[in-house]
């Protein structure tokens, strides 16, 4: 799959005299076209509704868009559950997904009236106590322990994951959570995390469908919804074909009626939790380049750092790199593209083949719409940068301006805003 960018040489050298590099940029016409592509995958199950990942790009003017569609968000913080009131998503627009969750979190999420889906058996007990009740509907993650394969490929290791509950554990929990009055019940699982492949959410789909079905015959509760949650992924490198969301949806009918439907389950709605899919290739951090070295290798130096794009520096991700303009240029040179922050693994790519950079040039990295922005930090007193929107017609918008020196030390009592340090 070629690589390629959303915006032009043109349109970034127009975009960067307003706004100083680095900044994320957004592709507005991308995003609407991606959720339309995924409600149609979709539209054969009545009651289906997306949950997006506010964790992935926590910017309300983005999130504004998917809810024009319908979208709903998938919550995991107070801080979440606040951005998704201020967006106007309350009641069953909310699925509060949090672990290890404190009772002030409950106690929000319950008062905006969200399906709380309970991490671990023991938070039945807590969440009774710290919200005084048992919601009618409510949702247990569900994690089957073990490896989880596609055909031969091992895709991740439930197992060694800290969330959800054993199969003893979940039917246990239903059982209780009927006595103590829930009357609507939903499933969750989450086994693995990006996959490109369009077997994922079928087989997924496949596991918990069956449980469902086992759930209800044992239990005789009354199955609401079924959350697959997240975890089809994007092409981050060239070599990577995207998923077929319209192939992944049919694949999910078809296990649909083959189990659910035969045992008079049709009425079951489906969920998803997407984040990394519905904005990761609809984002990217710009960033120019200041910098050149020549030691033991090649360096080139960008005035964007780990704190605007940590991947690479944490997992060893990669993103893929377009030196704006030189597009169809031989990549001939080998460099290690790095940022400014006191630690080594401050790179966004190492021994890349690109073509020559000269100082100036522009670099767009690839595919950082979620979890890109999101992930920010101030460490080396490193500033947050702008978010921008590059709308449908072609004009900007700022939807998150970058951060000052005045933000920074207004997190310090012991300076004023406004004395010579924050000017």
């Amino acid at each position: 799959m070629k690589k390629e960018t959303f915006v032009t040489k043109e349109q970034l050298e127009e975009i960067v005299k307003e706004y100083p590099t680095p900044f994320h940029l957004y592709d507005e016409r991308g995003i609407r076209k991606n959720i339309r592509a995924l409600k149609d995958a979709f539209s054969w199950n009545k009651g289906y509704k997306e949950y997006f990942a506010v964790k992935a790009t926590p910017n309300p003017f983005l999130i504004d868009i998917l809810r024009e569609y319908g979208c709903g968000c998938d919550c995991s913080s107070y801080t979440e559950l606040m951005l998704s009131e201020a967006v106007g998503a309350t009641g069953e627009d909310i699925m509060f997904s949090s672990n290890d969750t404190p009772a002030e979190e409950f106690v929000y999420a319950d008062r905006l009236g969200a399906i709380i889906n309970l991490d671990d058996f023991t938070h039945i007990d807590f969440l009774e106590k710290t919200i005084g009740h048992i919601p009618e509907t409510i949702s247990c993650r569900y994690n089957p322990g073990g490896l989880f394969k596609i055909s031969n490929d091992i895709m991740d290791n439930p197992g060694d994951a800290k969330y959800g509950m054993t199969t003893e554990q979940l039917f246990d929990a239903f059982k209780i959570l009927k006595k103590k009055g829930a009357k609507e019940f939903g499933i969750h699982a989450f086994l693995a995390s990006n996959t490109v492949t369009n077997e994922y959410y079928p087989m997924l789909a496949k596991v918990l469908f069956e449980t469902a079905v086992k759930l209800k015959k044992e239990t005789g509760v009354h199955i609401k919804f079924i959350n697959l949650s997240g975890g089809i992924g994007i092409p981050y490198t060239p070599d990577q074909e995207p998923n077929d969301i319209r192939m992944i949806g049919d694949g999910v009918r078809r296990v649909y009626e083959e189990v659910l439907v035969p045992e008079g389950m049709g009425d079951v709605a489906i969920y998803t939790e997407l984040g990394r899919f519905m904005l990761g290739p609809y984002g990217c951090l710009v960033t120019k380049a200041i910098h050149q070295k020549h030691t033991h290798k090649e360096y080139i130096g960008v005035d964007a750092c780990a704190v605007n794009l940590m991947r690479p520096a944490m997992y060893g991700a990669y993103h893929h790199i377009t030196v704006m303009g030189k597009e169809k240029l031989p990549c001939d040179h080998k460099y290690d593209i790095a940022g400014s922050l006191c630690e080594n693994n401050d790179k966004f790519a190492i021994d890349r083949m690109l073509p020559k950079i000269d100082m100036g040039d522009l670099l767009v990295i690839h595919d950082t719409g979620a979890h890109g922005f999101s992930m920010g930090y101030n460490y080396n007193g490193k500033l947050r940068s702008a978010e921008i929107l590059l709308e449908e017609g072609g004009s900007t918008r700022l939807i998150r301006r970058a951060e000052t020196p005045a933000d920074y030390f207004a997190t310090f009592d012991c300076f004023e805003v406004g004395s010579k340090l924050t000017k």
